[in-house]
């Protein structure tokens, strides 16, 4: 499949589109101890925290999460609390120190570019020191989400996606419920073809859960966070960019499973 194509174009095609870099778990419910190798991740530009994302543990050392957290970061540090917000000020949160573990090393996928970011959404993290949780997250295999797409019916169409980050932006942006907790969502398998412009191969789009769209999805204010397949550590995509404004309807994520992603990763797992 030829991934990610005509870049140029699809860039002017979304700045029409307004998609931008998204997304925590609105109206989810708190994770606890479900999964305890997600953490709150603040990136740093010449030594300020900058920014925050949510990323997940492949190893002791190593984390995934999108490349438009870590691109022009010089730094910082993660949380692993299910609570970061409860902690403060004693672990530290946003600056060093506390709980906080610092980054050794931070990458970007080498095809990044910043203006057409949803193109190689991907980076990873290396931490100054292992986090040993006994479970990691894994990669999933190869195409899952093509596979899944063509068997309707007969595979699970559920995600869980985690993160840290907003939980409402509704109904208007001057009421923001921002908790600093880890949230868990379920949210269903809309398609991969492609949206907003965005090349097949690329993206992958969910549902909020039809019907009951208090009880889990996607928003602002957080990215690179999990997108696991229904229950398991397995990783089909990370949190990558929303559609609308007010946190509604339905959210994309950057596809883990195409093997140019996959051979950048495993590369700091090899």
């Amino acid at each position: 499949m030829l991934k990610k194509s005509l870049a140029v174009v699809v860039a002017l095609v979304l700045v029409l589109l307004a998609v931008v870099p998204a997304s925590a778990i609105t109206w989810g419910v708190p994770d606890g101890d479900g999964h305890p190798y997600v953490g709150l991740l603040v990136f740093d530009v010449n030594g300020a925290p900058a920014w925050r994302c949510s990323g997940t543990l492949l190893s002791p050392t190593v984390m995934l999460t999108a490349g438009h957290c870590t691109f022009g970061a010089t730094g910082g540090r993660v949380w692993f609390d299910s609570d970061v917000g409860a902690g403060r000020p004693g672990n530290g949160y946003p600056f060093g120190g506390g709980t906080g573990i610092e980054f050794a090393e931070i990458y970007t996928h080498p095809d990044y570019v910043d203006a057409a970011f949803y193109l190689y959404d991907v980076g990873v993290v290396i931490l100054s020191e292992p986090v040993n949780v006994g479970t990691y997250g894994v990669l999933a295999p190869v195409g899952l989400l093509d596979g899944l797409a063509t068997k309707r019916g007969l595979q699970d169409q559920t995600f869980t996606p985690v993160g840290y980050g907003l939980q409402s932006i509704v109904p208007n942006p001057n009421e923001v419920q921002a908790d600093l907790v880890r949230y868990r969502a379920t949210t269903k398998l809309i398609g991969v073809k492609g949206t907003a412009g965005i090349p097949e191969g690329t993206s992958v789009m969910f549902t909020n859960n039809p019907g009951q769209p208090h009880q889990g999805g996607t928003c602002f204010g957080d990215s690179g966070g999990p997108i696991f397949h229904g229950d398991s550590n397995v990783i089909a995509a990370v949190t990558s960019f929303g559609l609308n404004p007010n946190c509604v309807g339905n959210g994309g994520g950057y596809r883990v499973d195409m093997q140019d992603d996959q051979d950048f990763i495993y590369g700091f797992l090899n």
